[in-house]
């Protein structure tokens, strides 16, 4: 049976050094043994542009971990990347550069032969309007060209700015408003007819087993990385949450 890993949340970052060489050891020891390694969003703690890969200023970091991943791909293991929350702006060339495949979110892809509901999982949390209402805006083709036409120096301000604004922000609001909707989920299940669903983003890493029009159902969350941190390993069908 196939060995498949799934993570997110990793928010890598030049500031969290110990968390970077984490996931060097994890591409090189757990992911090369794998088939195949899911990223479902949020592998950077913000991404600015492609262009992080490629010019004079950009952050050594994005070269860092694209040769990593391509080494891994280029070992035999299936990529495969969904943008989350932090890292929309993931482009073809990052991709590329990895050897990656990009997911869109949601999708569903037989994992240990069921059918499994992929999402980063922030659109599950229909409770916190501001953040819903936040990335409305910055998923608009004209905020995002706006963006990336500023030089990389004022992009990575602009981006230092927002996140500094979002931990104030989550200071205020209640822990369940950040949470997955209940409805949300059932309304997932039911629309893509699937009993089986992974997804990151809360940092509540869990498995939670439910009833759906019927049918016994069951959601597995990914931990984040700014902890213990982990995956999902899903091995001879059956899926289990692994700490470091």
């Amino acid at each position: 049976m196939a060995r498949i890993l799934f993570a997110s949340d990793l928010h890598l970052s030049t500031a969290r050094p110990a968390t970077v060489d984490r996931f060097l050891r994890f591409i090189a020891e757990e992911a090369a043994r794998a088939d195949a390694l899911y990223v479902l969003g949020d592998l950077f703690e913000y991404w600015i542009g492609d262009d992080e890969l490629s010019a004079p200023d950009g952050d050594p970091l994005a070269r860092q971990v694209a040769d990593a991943f391509r080494a891994l791909t280029r070992g035999g293991v299936a990529l495969y990347f969904m943008q989350g929350n932090r890292d929309f702006l993931v482009g073809k060339a990052f991709i590329d550069a990895c050897g990656a495949s990009l997911l869109a979110d949601p999708s569903v892809r037989e994992v240990g032969g069921i059918a499994t509901l992929l999402m980063h999982g922030d659109t599950l949390c229909t409770d916190d309007h501001e953040y819903m209402a936040w990335r409305t805006t910055t998923r608009s083709e004209a905020w995002q060209r706006e963006l990336l036409a500023a030089p990389l120096a004022l992009r990575r301000e602009r981006a230092q700015a927002l996140r500094a604004q979002s931990e104030a922000s989550k200071k205020d609001k209640a822990a369940e408003i950040m949470d997955v909707n209940a409805e949300a989920v059932r309304e997932a299940f039911e629309r893509y007819g699937v009993t089986r669903m992974i997804h990151g983003h809360t940092h509540r890493p869990a498995h939670h087993l439910l009833t759906v029009a019927g049918r016994s159902c069951e959601r597995w969350v990914l931990p984040d990385w700014y902890g213990r941190g982990g995956y999902l390993l899903v091995e001879d069908g059956a899926p289990r949450l692994v700490y470091f």
